[in-house]
């Protein structure tokens, strides 16, 4: 609970240090695997969230593999705060939308973001010939739907 609300102190600050020409989200991007402590993709996380309950944005991870990629998007649901929307798009599987709790988007985000090289590696069991994962925040209407 401590992390989460030191979490929620930086976005907070984060937004009111951003200039009025930039939007806040702006700077919420990360390229998987990253070097990023532990209690720095927290913090990203957590402002992505708030700005997913506050401005009409959605967040994105895209994972690639060998053949095969992933488009994740949470983007902000009818009971704005409590439940995200999730849509899922895989290459061979297709969309697949579904709407989850706030927490579990945020677990997710930080399992993803948190993956090391070497883990990210073991789990696809490609080494080297797969390609880095993104993360970033855009406008909902410059999302891919199906």
């Amino acid at each position: 609970m401590a992390s989460e609300q030191r979490s929620r102190e930086r976005a907070a600050d984060h937004a009111a240090s951003t200039p009025d020409d930039e939007a806040p989200w702006a700077d919420l991007e990360m390229t998987v695997p990253t070097d990023r402590d532990h209690a720095s993709v927290v913090a990203l996380v957590e402002c992505a969230l708030v700005e997913l309950t506050h401005e009409a944005v959605g967040a994105v991870f895209v994972s690639r593999q060998v053949g095969r990629s992933t488009r994740t998007q949470y983007v902000a649901g009818d009971d704005v705060g409590e439940q995200l929307q999730k849509r899922r798009f895989d290459d061979r599987l297709g969309w697949h939308e579904t709407t989850i709790p706030r927490r579990a988007v945020r677990d997710e985000l930080i399992t993803q973001l948190s993956r090391s090289a070497s883990t990210a590696a073991e789990r696809s069991g490609e080494g080297a010939a797969s390609g880095p994962g993104v993360f970033v925040v855009k406008p909902v209407r410059e999302l891919r739907t199906p």
